[in-house]
């Protein structure tokens, strides 16, 4: 039996990698502050610890060898968390304990091969001036200028893990995320994503739903099942370029909110714009390069996606 160790396994991510490595007959021990909120834990073994602490992380390696490890773990949330600037340090902090902990416990305790989980807010904000044409193409990441603090964390911990390959001999993958959504994830309280944030918003709304700047800015939002796949197929390849993991089916913050509403049989709704962080004002996710290494990319289609994360909030208010 292989033995995997997902960190993060609490939260939304985390947490469904948990239960595919549960279908594939892994052993898995998951690691996080919190147990998941939506569900009990598929997890052979869940310490609940803290991933800032150092020991914490070599225990998490501890008494198995750990053939696939999953590093998601993050101080992270939506456009209100990240880009309104009130948690910038706490991110940066946070984040990059947690990082500079589990690369060095990797190296003192021998495993098989790590994923990094990187975000797509690594890319230069002046890449992402258009809404129609924005550049997320994996090359043009340097010379750096992401548009938060939270990038430019992402950043420094690519850079991370690779010096450690580099220096150490760790066997490590990266991959930038675009936007993951879907059910069982963070849907309201302030760190929610936008697909979730509008489901929510819909689901409850009788004439408006308000939406943060014009709406013309424009994003791809991959579903979490896409994700999951597209993690383990590069963790196992012998690719060791960083590759995006997104959905390149671009769609206006309006839009998405209007696919929402169809969703929900709610056309009457009015959207609302109004002040708020939107962050840059275009990205998608360039899939050439994760198609030529891969053979594989995502092709979900958004609004199956969000037909599935629409009925599961709206079933979770319900139960309010």
């Amino acid at each position: 039996m292989k033995h995997a160790l997902v960190l993060g396994a609490g939260g939304f991510i985390g947490s469904h990698m948990v239960k595919r490595l549960k279908d594939e007959g892994f052993w898995v021990r998951g690691v996080d502050l919190k147990r998941p909120e939506f569900g009990a834990t598929y997890a052979d073994e869940f310490i609940v610890g803290d991933l800032r602490c150092h020991k914490v992380c070599e225990d998490a390696l501890n008494g198995h060898y750990m053939d696939e490890v999953y590093q998601f773990s993050a101080d992270m949330g939506g456009a209100g968390f990240v880009f309104v600037g009130d948690n910038d340090s706490q991110i940066m902090h946070n984040s990059g304990m947690i990082n500079l902990n589990m690369a060095e416990a990797c190296c003192k305790i021998g495993m098989g091969r790590i994923f990094y989980s990187s975000s797509a807010c690594v890319y230069p904000q002046e890449n992402q001036v258009d809404p129609d044409n924005p550049n997320c193409e994996e090359s043009t990441a340097y010379p750096a200028n992401p548009d938060s603090p939270y990038g430019w964390e992402k950043l420094c911990s690519e850079i991370l893990y690779q010096s450690y390959a580099r220096n150490h001999g760790l066997t490590v993958r990266i991959a930038r995320y675009h936007n993951i959504f879907g059910i069982k994830g963070t849907w309201d309280g302030g760190r929610e994503k936008l697909p979730a944030a509008a489901c929510r918003k819909v689901a409850m709304a009788d004439k408006e739903v308000e939406v943060w700047g014009d709406g013309t800015a424009t994003r791809s939002f991959l579903y979490i099942d896409e994700c999951i796949e597209g993690t383990i197929r590069l963790l196992r390849s012998d690719v060791e370029t960083v590759l995006n993991i997104g959905s390149n089916e671009m769609i206006s913050v309006n839009n998405l909110v209007k696919m929402a509403m169809d969703i929900a049989g709610k056309n009457h709704l009015v959207i609302k714009n109004v002040p708020g962080p939107v962050g840059v004002a275009g990205r998608n996710s360039d899939n050439n390069l994760i198609q030529k290494e891969l053979g594989w990319a995502p092709n979900y289609p958004l609004r199956d996606g969000m037909e599935l994360t629409y009925k599961w909030i709206k079933n979770e208010i319900d139960k309010q």
